[in-house]
């Protein structure tokens, strides 16, 4: 049977088509996260298909945003695909975001969107913490030493319980200064003590009065409590510092005497000097007892 030329010329012309058109419907779904998609749809995430291209040109992983906004929808957490987009962007967790968000809407702490991605763009682990918001964190302190008045010296390890303070933690100083500030405190509260003594009977004095000073101030943190858990008596400072001086003071009398003693040397030798040149004076002038009566007799002055 004779195909008629018009039918002839359109056959290839769509079986181009709808090669075109298959190998478009493939570079769309490759190019658009299907699954993602239809993952959103089931858990009532609204995400539309201009948001996950428009995500793919901006190098924005869909599977991210749309995993993130999932878990948030399922927590109760009302979040925005922007939001997240845009924390990205700026090099932010989102994951990290969201549990952070989860976990403070489970322990009823009051922690917003706009703070968490503050908190992790400000380099700071948000979901650690919200975690430390919990379940306070225990800092240990390196051995302190300190001088009581009587010139003792104590050792001092202290535990300091902190909580995270959420609403300080961008721009709070970190952990290294609540250990100073607590070691400044633990050496002025034992050099204002009169003995060691009043120290090692009441520890819980340094507690007390550290406390009292207001030392997170300023700090990403909450301070708790602060426990004296060893105190070791060290060195009597006070007996070191009085030798040390008696030696320095002897030293110092040493060094007198010896100058005394180099300057009486120099004296008896300019002395011995002076007496060997008066002697050399007087021998030349007896040399000259002779000569001049020698001359007296010549001249007829002296007659025997």
């Amino acid at each position: 049977m004779l195909i008629s030329p018009p039918i002839a010329m359109i056959a290839p012309v769509m079986i181009f088509l709808v090669i075109l058109c298959a190998v478009f419907l493939i570079f769309i779904l490759s190019f658009i996260p299907l699954r993602d998609w239809i993952a959103a749809i089931f858990a009532g995430v609204r995400v539309n298909f201009i948001s996950l291209l428009g995500m793919r040109l901006r190098r924005v992983p869909p599977k991210v945003i749309v995993s993130a906004l999932i878990q948030a929808r399922k927590a109760g957490i009302d979040i925005t695909a922007d939001i997240l987009e845009t924390h990205y962007l700026a090099g932010g967790n989102i994951l990290r975001v969201v549990d952070a968000l989860i976990a403070a809407d489970k322990a009823r702490l009051n922690l917003s969107i706009q703070r968490a991605t503050a908190i992790d763009l400000a380099g700071r682990d948000v979901l650690d913490a919200v975690k430390m918001s919990v379940n306070p964190k225990v800092i240990e302190t390196p051995n302190i030493s300190a001088v009581a008045k009587n010139g003792i010296q104590l050792i001092v390890l202290a535990r300091v319980t902190v909580r995270a303070n959420l609403e300080r933690l961008v721009g709070g100083a970190g952990e290294e200064t609540i250990i100073a500030r607590v070691g400044e405190g633990i050496v002025t509260t034992i050099g204002s003590s009169n003995s060691h003594k009043d120290v090692l009977e009441n520890p819980d004095l340094i507690s007390k009065t550290v406390l009292k000073k207001g030392l997170d101030a300023g700090t990403a943190f909450e301070i708790l409590s602060i426990d004296i858990a060893d105190v070791n008596v060290g060195k009597n400072i006070g007996a070191q510092l009085q030798t040390d001086q008696a030696n320095a003071d002897k030293n110092i009398a040493q060094a007198k005497a010896e100058e005394r003693r180099a300057m009486a040397v120099a004296n008896e030798q300019e002395m011995k000097a002076q007496v060997t040149q008066m002697r050399a004076r007087l021998v030349e002038a007896e040399s000259q007892i002779p000569l001049a009566l020698a001359q007296a007799f010549r001249s007829d002055n002296l007659k025997i």
